[in-house]
């Protein structure tokens, strides 16, 4: 059987933990950052663990890192 080829997509965007989370981007800051809170703009800085079932999707996309 062939190997699974992972979604360059996917790599680009997400990181796998060693314990099995999938970290990904915070959404919400791609533009309209005048209407934002100063407080939102803050909190969503940096990278934040997926939930459960959009984890699931990505664990799809990259079947070599488990």
């Amino acid at each position: 059987m062939p190997k699974m080829k992972t979604k360059s997509s996917a790599k680009k965007r997400f990181k796998i933990t060693a314990t099995g989370k999938v970290l990904g981007g915070q959404a919400g800051k791609r533009h309209g950052m005048i209407k934002r809170s100063r407080k939102f703009i803050r909190n969503a800085r940096g990278t934040t663990a997926l939930s459960a079932p959009d984890a699931k999707i990505i664990k799809g996309f990259m079947p070599y890192d488990r």
